[in-house]
């Protein structure tokens, strides 16, 4: 097993070099402070959730250089924030569905908060259009996105397949499921030759290692990416440059992260 595995939630050799120099370290620092307080995840989850939308508000005034990096740094706090509480239910034992299902709204509704007031402060039409879209390209590709990520800590850390999700009567609940699904079943060889391995420590290492590199790719992926994108675009004074970004580009380091993992997984198995 890779020794930066340690801690059986992240791998270093995947993580964005934002969080591995200033995200993580600025959650752990902050960790004790929160414990020692009783400070609850879900309420450092709610914390994110405001200074993402006062980050959304700053950004909103975009043509002025001091509301963007105001909108950079309160998008550090949320960043920070969203590592925390993390943090703070692993230490405390307190990790609950509702937890990760808050953290995931509280997530999603920032990047609501940041496309909402960027359309408005354009007040286009084209900018509403654009918005929306990227919105709904964002929601695919950041599903994609942890249920790879997911997926690869799982295989690291030797756990058997989660269970099926429950049946749902939402219609959405249900296209996720078979977005999901549509992934699962091409993954599912590994898995079941991991679970037939007579050395499955040493198909581990090997995975770890040729995984990696996708894994780093599809890491483009993340909200700090894209904060950094929409830090710069304003900068440039062209927002919905910031749209385009999430459209095109990423959508191609989706589609190629998910081929290339697809592709370890077949190399790990030789």
């Amino acid at each position: 097993m890779d020794p930066n595995y340690s801690d059986r939630s992240r791998d270093r050799r995947i993580e964005d070099l934002s969080n591995l120099w200033l995200i993580h370290p600025a959650a752990r620092a902050l960790l004790p402070f929160a414990v020692r307080h009783g400070i609850s995840a879900n309420a450092v989850s709610i914390a994110g959730l405001v200074l993402g939308a006062v980050a959304a508000i700053c950004f909103s005034g975009w043509p002025d250089f001091t509301f963007v990096t105001l909108g950079l740094l309160f998008s550090i706090g949320w960043l920070v924030a969203d590592g925390l509480d993390g943090m703070i239910a692993r230490a405390t034992g307190t990790a609950s569905p509702l937890g990760r299902i808050l953290d995931g709204l509280c997530d999603h509704g920032v990047f609501g908060f940041l496309y909402v007031s960027m359309a408005i402060s354009i007040g286009t039409v084209e900018a509403w259009v654009l918005a929306w879209g990227a919105a709904a390209v964002h929601a695919v590709q950041s599903s994609l996105y942890e249920g790879e990520r997911a997926r690869y800590h799982r295989r690291l850390r030797g756990d058997p397949l989660p269970p099926p999700p429950l049946p749902s009567k939402n219609p959405l609940v249900r296209a996720h499921e078979a977005v999901a699904a549509s992934l699962d079943r091409p993954a599912a060889l590994f898995d079941a030759h991991l679970a037939g391995s007579r050395d499955p420590g040493r198909l581990i290492e090997r995975y770890g290692r040729e995984a990696a590199r996708p894994m780093k790719l599809l890491a483009l992926l993340s909200a700090n990416v894209r904060v950094i994108a929409l830090y710069l675009a304003c900068l440039a004074g062209k927002p919905m440059l910031f749209w385009w970004f999430g459209i095109v580009p990423l959508s191609a380091v989706a589609l190629a992260g998910i081929l290339w993992h697809r592709a370890a997984e077949r190399l790990s198995m030789r």
